[in-house]
């Protein structure tokens, strides 16, 4: 059982990072990847919001969803926990961490909307992953946003200071950059599979 949770909690963070590889929660990996310590406010807002809005969305849809045939609901009621959950962390951080509410401005509220949090939460139930699974899939997911976006501040803090040519500067080198750093993920696929064999 902690073997096959390794496995979910590595390939989660590295081998399907939801930003790299899945391609999900691009708008907030490309707006708030500007500063170090933005980039990290957000990936740990984000990671949390994943791990409980998984916490929450998993047993409705397994005790309610499923148990009534409500199925076709699974998307507007994953999206008004989300939505809670979001308004949650933003009153939490407007209290405690003043410094960073305001540093994240507008995209913290881009959470709500942010498809990473909604597709994990919906992948861990078409995986048909239970609850422990869930959560450390919601975690590694979370913590390889996060790591997506710890890595492309540190990218994009370089590309600032080089001198691009003018066709490329803003955002086309910005795409640029990403993709490269999407491409290095890919290295990644056999590793767990070999590190736990």
């Amino acid at each position: 059982m902690l073997k096959s949770l390794l496995i979910i909690l590595m390939s989660s963070v590295l081998v399907n990072n939801y930003v790299l590889t899945k391609f999900l929660g691009i708008c907030p990996f490309l707006g708030v990847s500007k500063k170090l310590d933005q980039a990290a406010g957000m990936g740990a807002a984000v990671t949390f919001v994943m791990v409980v809005s998984t916490a929450v969305t998993w047993p409705i849809q397994t005790y309610v969803l499923d148990k009534y045939n409500l199925g076709y609901l699974q998307t507007i009621v994953f999206i008004l926990v989300i939505a809670a959950l979001v308004q949650f962390v933003e009153i939490v951080l407007k209290r405690y961490v003043p410094a960073l509410h305001k540093s994240l401005g507008v995209y913290l509220p881009l959470i709500t909307t942010n498809c990473a949090v909604l597709g994990v939460a919906i992948n861990n139930i078409k995986d048909g992953y239970g609850f422990a699974e869930s959560l450390v899939s919601a975690l590694g997911c979370g913590l390889g946003f996060l790591l997506a976006m710890v890595l492309f501040a540190g990218v994009r803090s370089r590309l600032d200071s080089k001198n691009t040519p003018k066709c490329f500067q803003g955002l086309p080198i910005t795409l640029v950059a990403a993709s490269i750093v999407a491409m290095s993920f890919m290295g990644f696929g056999g590793v767990v599979d070999k590190l736990f064999a």
